[in-house]
């Protein structure tokens, strides 16, 4: 199944016989404690307006477990997870669309786990509400109880060892700024630069001004230039795996399978140990 759907197939499925569960996911990366602007609210957000019948989940307390040393996202408790799943309505059997503001990388987070955990039919609203053009609502839904049960494994995951050995065997992507992977400015993390024979490949480039993803040919020949083979192993890391997962996803609508290193540069920095990175070049 295409892992993203545009805002008019998915007002299409809304008013069809087997309309999909629709998740809101909106959040935005924090930079309020360096900056000391108030942190973004998704739940207000959520209020304000949404695509009729989407239910709120909440990014850093469904979708991601306690920050600490496996990073500021690590994987969630997949009871908590489930749950909030189940109390949105959602089934194995039923469709699932995802969206958020428009970046599309909570979106992707929420694509990634609940594919990670087994659910065979999740798609991303590419664009998310930014290119919605129906009604938008602020009721609340009340959902009938899903039934979903997470079960882990069934997409490709790599932890800290895994992503280190990949650079130097397979293709490891750096989806965050490129000023970032270079160490010229690190804004959240420890200690700026990155793993190193990881490959640049801002994820903010797979996508045009809209915020829509590239076309999947368009997307096939970037990543085949990042050094995209057919053969080799691909992995994907961000500062904290949400905006990792967005690359994955773009990997996915041109047709290439790839593994997520959820703990990303928020835990290898964390940890002194581990070598790392600056400037231009991989190594």
């Amino acid at each position: 199944m295409n892992a993203i759907i545009s805002a008019s197939e998915l007002a299409s499925d809304l008013v069809g016989p087997n309309p999909p569960v629709v998740l809101d996911i909106r959040w935005q990366l924090s930079t309020a404690t360096a900056t000391g602007a108030a942190p973004f609210d998704g739940r207000a957000a959520y209020a304000a307006g949404h695509i009729p019948g989407a239910v709120f989940v909440d990014l850093d307390a469904e979708l991601a477990g306690e920050p600490g040393e496996g990073g500021r996202h690590p994987l969630p408790d997949l009871e908590v997870f489930g749950e909030a799943m189940r109390a949105a309505g959602v089934s194995a059997d039923r469709d699932v669309v995802v969206y958020d503001g428009g970046v599309g990388w909570a979106a992707a987070r929420a694509w990634w786990l609940l594919g990670w955990t087994g659910h065979p039919s999740v798609r991303v609203l590419d664009g998310g509400l930014a290119v919605w053009s129906g009604p938008v609502s602020s009721e609340v839904p009340e959902p009938a109880r899903g039934t979903f049960e997470p079960v882990a494994g069934a997409r490709p995951l790599l932890d800290a060892d895994g992503a280190a050995a990949l650079a130097r065997t397979g293709l490891l992507l750096d989806a965050r700024a490129g000023e970032r992977y270079r160490g010229e400015v690190e804004p959240i993390d420890p200690v700026g630069g990155h793993i190193p024979g990881a490959v640049s490949a801002p994820t903010t480039e797979n996508v045009t001004e809209t915020g829509e993803f590239r076309p999947s040919s368009e997307l096939a020949e970037r990543f085949k230039s990042l050094g995209v083979t057919g053969t080799s192993e691909v992995g994907v890391y961000c500062g904290s795996g949400v905006s990792a997962a967005h690359e994955v996803l773009a990997l996915a609508v041109a047709g290439i399978p790839a593994a997520l290193y959820v703990g990303s540069w928020s835990e290898w920095s964390r940890d002194g140990g581990r070598p790392i990175a600056v400037g231009p070049d991989p190594q």
